[in-house]
């Protein structure tokens, strides 16, 4: 939606896509349900975790600006039936314009997947406390997920920005376990998990499966990992443990790609539906959460659910990755080189390169706030070879581009 566009010729122009071009809906039978076929039908489904529902391929984020009840209705009519906010997005009002929306179609509320979290600074207890305001916020009486939102120590483990370094533990700590059993029994969330970017992802998702309690987590993902590393094998205990998986960050890494490849040409699918087939096609992860900013990708977004055939073949997964490596990127979508130092070092880099993107892309003016927010000395890249860091990136984020802006930005 450009700039000039008002929301009134948004809204007509959206409500005039014909929903059938959405058609298709042969999916993998082992861990797809097919897709309602008459129009408006729900998108195709995955099993969340062992002992979750089905959801939809797709989960619409709860952040961008486009968001209100009318938008709401399109994504429904296109077929995605799980819808994700916070506590914090478009600070307050997302939740706020779920319940305006499920206040129009209460009847919706059984077919719906909602997601909400919040920040439990003092630990997975608060959770408990905080509950009521998520479910007053979002008009509802009860949700179908519950996160922690950002699990993790944040840069260096430094109190304040992130949950501190003992936070790495709490996926298998008793007070979360009991935490979560509260909530559940109440009524008033199905399911408790938590939601991680951080540097020691590794980390959390290793405690998570250690624990064997959490029933989902939603994490930095990219289809681009390294078969057998720490990040493939933390993944792989999560889903022996039955713990449902939603990937997010995907798409960060694709903004400026091209639209087409030849490689991708003859499956019929455009560059990014490739990068979202490429997620399906680990059936290990049972959605996307994606922060959809317009009709013209959320129909990108739908077609490739709906169309998903099968796991996209190594070759095309290959031909993704060194188009998206071409092009310009300011978000490591998570590497082993990038994880360790930032876990090493209180320079928060990629806190920094996060903002950025949300700067950039997103157009978020908070953006200077979160990056404000970070202690001065993570911010302090005085002893850091940037170039260094680049070079050891398997991705080769431009560390130095990135810095240099955000200082320009936000400085």
């Amino acid at each position: 939606m450009s700039n000039d566009t008002s929301r009134r010729h948004f809204l007509k122009t959206a409500l005039a896509v014909p929903v059938a071009m959405t058609l298709g809906s042969g999916v993998h039978a082992q861990t797809v349900a097919p897709a309602a076929t008459s129009e408006g039908g729900a998108l195709p489904k995955r099993k969340l975790g062992r002992n979750g529902p089905e959801v939809t391929l797709i989960s619409l984020g709860g952040m961008m600006a486009a968001l209100s009840p009318e938008y709401l209705d399109i994504a429904w009519s296109m077929g995605i039936r799980y819808f994700d906010t916070a506590d914090c997005y478009l600070k307050g009002k997302s939740e706020k314009i779920i319940a305006e929306w499920l206040a129009k179609y209460p009847e919706r509320r059984k077919e719906l997947f909602l997601v909400s979290k919040d920040h439990p600074k003092n630990g997975p207890e608060d959770l408990l406390g905080m509950i009521d305001a998520r479910l007053a916020a979002c008009g509802t009486d009860h949700l179908d997920l519950f996160l922690i939102h950002g699990l993790g120590p944040g840069p260096k483990g430094k109190e304040g920005k992130g949950y501190g370094m003992d936070s790495v533990n709490w996926p298998k700590s008793d007070v979360f376990k009991r935490t979560a059993e509260k909530l559940k029994s109440s009524g008033k969330a199905r399911m408790v998990g938590f939601s991680c970017h951080d540097a020691m992802l590794v980390e959390c998702l290793n405690s998570a499966a250690e624990g064997g309690f959490v029933d989902a987590i939603m994490f930095k993902y990219t289809p681009f990992f390294t078969p057998g590393d720490d990040f493939d094998k933390a993944v792989s205990a999560c889903h022996k443990a039955g713990i449902g998986l939603v990937a997010m960050k995907t798409m960060r890494n694709a903004g400026e790609v091209p639209a087409r490849i030849p490689e991708l040409d003859k499956l019929g699918l455009t560059t990014h539906q490739g990068l979202l087939q490429a997620v399906y096609s680990d059936p290990r992860i049972s959605a996307v959460c994606s922060m959809i900013e317009n009709v013209g990708q959320m129909e990108t977004n739908t077609t490739a659910a709906r169309e998903y055939k099968g796991p996209l073949k190594l070759a095309d997964i290959e031909a993704l990755k060194e188009t998206v490596l071409a092009h310009r990127r300011t978000f490591c979508p998570g590497c082993p080189s990038c994880s360790a130092l930032s876990a090493a070092t209180g320079f928060a880099f990629l806190d920094i390169s996060r903002y950025v993107t949300y700067y950039e892309q997103d157009g978020r003016l908070e953006a200077k706030d979160l990056y404000q927010s970070l202690p001065a000395e993570s911010r302090d890249h005085g002893a850091i070879d940037l170039t260094a860091l680049r070079d050891g990136c398997s991705f080769k984020t431009d560390y130095p581009e990135i810095i240099r802006r955000a200082s320009r930005y936000f400085a």
